[in-house]
């Protein structure tokens, strides 16, 4: 349960200006969500989801599931038949529909002051773009399992977003993993291929994808590997 109060301590509040246009512009609002999803959470969620373009609506109930063993197989059901593509609802839509191409989609922030980045939405889409050329250029298609194994870069992103594009299921991996657990996790998806990077700075070479040439080897699923470089 939530508490009843915000709490007083410790609390760095927005600009006013900031949180009269926020979807969540004070703690009692929050709580009403928070209450409605518990509560209702069909309704809920159908809510949100409107937000969100389909291409195929939901068929039947829009959440439906069973955890009692007794009554039947274990199942849970959310927006049964419904299609979308998280990458056009995340970039396109904001860029062409919404007129937000010139917006900042996220900020960046290295390891050192003054390492920092803000990327557009329009400069996250053509970035996106790019990529899925690249991905679909190496034999990818939907329904792949792509294996993302690099720091916290804007190409990590770029990465995740480009495989969404094109209907292709990625999974992270942590970038301080050892060669060996990324074996693991690629073979256990049946990854066909693996994005990693050469990362450059201060005229020194990380080198995320070091051994990969050895574990490679014996795995029959991944056949390719692209290295991104991160400057």
């Amino acid at each position: 349960m939530i508490p009843d109060k915000a709490p007083k301590e410790n609390v760095l509040h927005c600009p006013e200006d900031l949180k009269k246009d926020s979807h969540i512009p004070s703690y009692e609002k929050y709580k009403e969500l928070y209450a409605s999803s518990i509560e209702n959470p069909d309704e809920f969620w159908a809510d949100i989801a409107k937000d969100f373009f389909w291409k195929t609506k939901h068929t039947g109930r829009f959440l439906d599931y069973n955890f009692d063993v007794t009554k039947g197989e274990i199942f849970i059901k959310c927006m049964e038949g419904a299609t979308t593509n998280i990458c056009y609802n995340v970039l396109d839509r904001n860029v062409h529909e919404r007129k937000l191409g010139d917006r900042v989609a996220f900020f960046w922030e290295g390891n050192e002051p003054g390492d920092d980045l803000a990327v557009t939405y329009r400069e996250l889409l053509q970035k996106v773009c790019c990529f899925a050329n690249v991905l679909k250029s190496q034999g990818v298609k939907k329904g792949d399992r792509v294996s993302i194994y690099m720091p916290m870069v804007v190409e990590l992103v770029v990465a995740m977003l480009a495989c969404v594009r094109i209907g292709a299921v990625h999974s992270i991996v942590f970038a301080g993993f050892s060669s060996e657990s990324l074996c693991e996790r690629i073979i256990d998806s049946q990854c066909s291929l693996l994005i990693t990077a050469v990362w450059l700075k201060q005229e020194a070479e990380l080198q995320l994808a070091e051994g990969l040439s050895q574990i490679s080897l014996g795995m029959e699923n991944l056949t390719q590997q692209l290295m991104v470089a991160c400057l």
